[in-house]
């Protein structure tokens, strides 16, 4: 295997003057990988389930290249992209493990699908009927999908006996993977039910036609936790969990946090009771107060919802966020904490000493979810990468 193309860079260390940057660290993802592999590694009715990671949107934020590498590092099965562009960079930067592009093909890139080795998930005949005639009489495997209940993509039910007829003048199609995703994993068990039992009788039906897919996967990470052995039939699709996120707060105990965001104060001020702080006013001081400015904004990923309801931690305290959040910068109520000055680090998402404020503790007070979290962190946000 091909020498990692990440860097790894001190904690202390970050790019370019601004002091906002997220610190990834790829230990904590290749600890999480061991433990999502601690929860399939019992032995189901389809023997033990493989792990694909699923590092799409630059792999939930965190960098798609580097853990990508680290993930390969680790001994990941395999790894799932969203789109076709995402699998070619992996390919480009040498990564070898399989790779399932979720989303399937939207343009004419099939082809190039092809050679670059990625496997497609397939949901219409179409779809499936271009990739034999890119092929030009080679094999072709696919990962099929159906839709149980989620309503995006997927053959539906309805549809599969004609696509399964359809199949049938493709000879040179293999389908090496049978999938459907689950829409209430973290929600609604019944739900749940539900669909793996549509999909059981979906892969029953598609013995019966004579096919004898090599992987059988539903679960996401909040499936991969709250399903039993046999219901990670043997293949898992975890995300989210890789991360350092639990899919639920009761379960996942052991991961790890793999992300924090830092960023520092660069004004101070004093300000008599009942003055204004940041756009329309949002905030207006009950007391006399010391408000301090951290740069970092909703530009950033910081939500904008944050305002007037999340905290940040400033010596190992939490301070609320006061006013609205603006562009690139970001106002903290810092009253309580005297000896604060210009200068001092601030932790947006992470820990800082004994305190921590969680992806999940930033999405409840923006009124989102952990998922977007994460994958909000912009760009212009540099990645500083440990192990």
């Amino acid at each position: 295997m091909p020498a990692p193309a990440h860097a790894v860079s001190s904690s202390r260390q970050r790019p370019g003057s601004r002091p906002t940057f997220a610190e990834v660290n790829l230990s904590a993802i290749a600890h999480n990988l061991g433990c999502v592999r601690s929860v399939v590694g019992r032995a189901s009715r389809a023997g033990h389930a493989q792990v694909y990671a699923v590092v799409k949107a630059d792999a939930y934020g965190h960098g798609l290249i580097p853990v990508a590498h680290r993930l390969e590092e680790s001994g990941v099965d395999g790894i799932c992209v969203a789109l076709v562009e995402e699998g070619l960079a992996l390919r480009a930067a040498q990564v070898e493990v399989p790779i399932l592009v979720l989303n399937g093909v939207y343009g004419r890139d099939h082809a190039e699908v092809l050679r670059a080795g990625l496997t497609p998930v397939v949901y219409e005949l179409g779809q499936a009927q271009a990739f034999v005639r890119a092929a030009e009489g080679r094999p072709v495997r696919i990962h099929l999908k159906v839709d149980t209940g989620m309503a995006r993509l997927g053959v539906s039910l309805d549809e599969l006996p004609s696509v399964l007829a359809g199949l049938d003048h493709l000879p040179s199609l293999r389908i090496e993977g049978l999938m459907t995703h689950l829409a209430s994993a973290d929600s609604d068990p019944e739900m749940t039910a539900l669909q793996l039992e549509r999909f059981a009788q979906v892969e029953a039906r598609l013995r019966a036609h004579g096919h004898n897919p090599r992987f059988i996967h539903a679960a996401n990470s909040a499936g991969t936790y709250t399903s039993n052995a046999d219901t990670h039939y043997n293949l898992v699709r975890v995300g989210l969990a890789l991360y350092g996120v639990a899919p639920l707060p009761e379960v996942g105990e052991d991961l790890m946090p793999a992300m924090r965001v830092l960023s520092q104060i660069i004004a101070m001020r004093d300000l008599p009771r009942g003055a204004p702080v940041g756009y329309s006013a949002t905030f207006r001081t009950s007391r006399d107060s010391r408000i301090a400015t951290v740069a970092i904004g909703y530009g950033d990923g910081l939500l904008r919802a944050a305002g007037n309801r999340g905290s940040m931690l400033v010596r190992g305290q939490r301070a609320p966020i006061v006013g609205a959040v603006a562009m690139d910068l970001t106002c903290l109520d810092v009253t309580e904490l005297p000896e604060v000055e210009v200068g001092d680090e601030v932790v947006v998402m992470g820990q800082q000493g004994k305190a921590e404020i969680s992806a999940r503790e930033l999405a409840q007070a923006s009124g989102t979810i952990p998922y977007e979290v994460i994958t909000n962190l912009s760009a212009r946000v540099p990645r500083v990468y440990r192990d």
